[in-house]
């Protein structure tokens, strides 16, 4: 009997009971839903190239453990070139899907991998956290466990805090336990890409405070487990690939995650009642470089992504001559070029971690382009649609109107400067799909807050800056002689 490839050992791992609710229904079966398929097959594609000759050196490396091909992901840096491995990694999948799928399980992973690499001094007192993750990530890398997170809570009444609300069951809590795990009721937002993963991993993001406790729990819970539920937005996909390109592939879907008395094993809960252990483990400097590393070469694909349809827009309607269309596309080029030189500086500056002897990218440069790429891809998506102005709208409803009955005029109107009716109308329908489609409108709001609360984060760059590095040479300037204290 042949064996299965990976994509399709992944698809088959989707039938696993998994409550995904859509439209007021249960799906029956993700793989081949309309509003799923397109993705699940891209995702199986994605999987499939760790075992193409041209990409599995650069997707996977030998486990130590089992001796099998595993994803990079989960490559543990000892050396620069390592990161750069990862890099590369990152890349092949990022290229295949121009940036679109931010939740491929490469992000989830680092943050696992970070996790691994820092178990020595992660955890709270009686957690047992690096024994727990040694053998979960072990189990995650030599199978190959797709993963997405969940951090956020409902957005009900963010006045108050968990343990100021009125409704103990507004946010994920404990309801009982036993020497053999817990039991968690609540909810859970934003689920990127949930209905096609295998894991998702559980903890506040934001900082609890000691009132807090009992909402302060690490966990990685199964998409199938019994009581777990997968309460999906509206989908965007198509199932027209030609008319619709990008929402026919890479609708990642978002998912409300609400815990009925969902049971967690004690091998799974990582963290429990400890708010100050959730933080370090939020702030460790592995798990924030190895995860903010992958999300840097992604925005990378998609800026190229964006730049490049600039470029053609402008060629094929002939207005690429003009110097405030030239203007325009040059500062997409300097938004990927800032990027792209971010992570150049910060993979160049990685160095062995002090506690942990773990190579990690320089962490500042990375936050720098995080930051920027909030900005910069709203900005991108303005400039697209100065450059395709009206011609957005000047296309036919669907590409069969170039050989319908007056096909011959279609043809003759719809034609480009330097392209046929077809090719412009394919470009338009490309250049509609990323800027002005359900998806292309989702993508703009996920990328204003990829990082989080864009104000938080631009804030928290500030507030964490070796700041006398800047006014020290100030403050001589002027005849202090020494730094003020501030």
């Amino acid at each position: 009997m042949s064996q299965l490839s990976a994509g399709s050992n992944y698809r088959s791992r989707l039938s696993d009971g998994r409550k995904v609710w859509l439209e007021g229904e249960a799906v029956a079966d993700v793989a081949s839903h309309p509003a799923f398929k397109g993705t699940v097959d891209t995702v199986a594609s994605l999987i499939d190239l760790q075992e193409a000759p041209e990409t599995q050196d650069a997707l996977t490396f030998v486990s130590p453990t089992s001796g099998k091909r595993v994803n990079s992901a989960f490559l543990v840096p000892s050396s620069k070139e390592d990161i750069r491995r990862r890099h590369e990694a990152f890349k092949v999948w990022s290229d295949a899907t121009f940036g679109m799928m931010s939740r491929l399980s490469e992000y989830s992973r680092s943050l696992l991998t970070g996790w691994y690499a820092s178990r020595s001094r992660l955890g709270g007192a009686s957690d047992h956290f690096a024994d727990k993750i040694s053998r979960y990530f072990e189990q995650s890398r030599d199978l190959d466990l797709l993963s997405t997170t969940a951090f956020h809570d409902p957005q009900i009444d963010r006045s108050k805090g968990p343990s100021e609300s009125s409704d103990p069951d507004a946010y994920l809590r404990i309801v009982k336990e036993s020497e053999d795990g817990i039991w968690v009721s609540g909810a859970k937002m934003i689920a990127t890409a949930a209905p096609y993963v295998d894991e998702v991993f559980i903890y506040p993001f934001h900082r609890r405070s000691d009132k807090d406790k009992l909402y302060a729990t690490m966990f990685a819970v199964p998409v199938g487990t019994p009581g777990l539920h997968l309460v999906c937005r509206e989908p965007f996909a198509s199932e027209q690939a030609e008319e619709h390109p990008l929402s026919s592939r890479y609708d990642e879907m978002d998912a409300v995650l609400i815990f009925d008395e969902v049971f967690i094993p004690s091998e799974r809960v990582f963290i429990k009642d400890d708010p100050e252990a959730i933080w370090n483990m939020r702030m460790d400097p592995a798990v924030v470089a190895l995860s903010q590393h992958q999300t840097v070469v992604r925005l990378i694909s998609k800026l190229e992504f964006v730049a490049a349809l600039g470029h053609e827009i402008a060629t094929t309607i002939g207005v690429a001559h003009h110097l405030h269309v030239q203007e325009k596309l040059g500062e997409l080029l300097i938004q990927l070029n800032t990027v792209k030189a971010l992570l150049a500086v910060s993979e160049e500056q990685a160095e062995p971690d002090a506690g942990t002897g773990v190579w990690l990218p320089a962490t500042e440069p990375l936050a720098t382009a995080r930051n920027l790429g909030s900005r910069y891809y709203p900005r991108a998506i303005s400039i697209l649609q100065h450059i395709s102005a009206g011609g957005l709208m000047q296309t036919p409803s669907t590409l069969a109107e170039l050989n319908g009955p007056i096909g011959h005029l279609v043809q003759k109107y719809y034609r480009g400067a330097s392209v046929d009716a077809k090719e412009r109308t394919r470009l338009f329908k490309l250049a509609w799909d990323l800027i002005a489609s359900p998806l292309g409108s989702r993508h703009e709001l996920y990328e204003i807050f990829y990082s989080g609360d864009p104000v938080r984060t631009y804030a928290a760059q500030y507030t964490g800056y070796d700041k006398a590095s800047l006014t020290d040479p100030v403050w001589k300037l002027i005849g202090n002689g020494e730094a003020v204290l501030r």
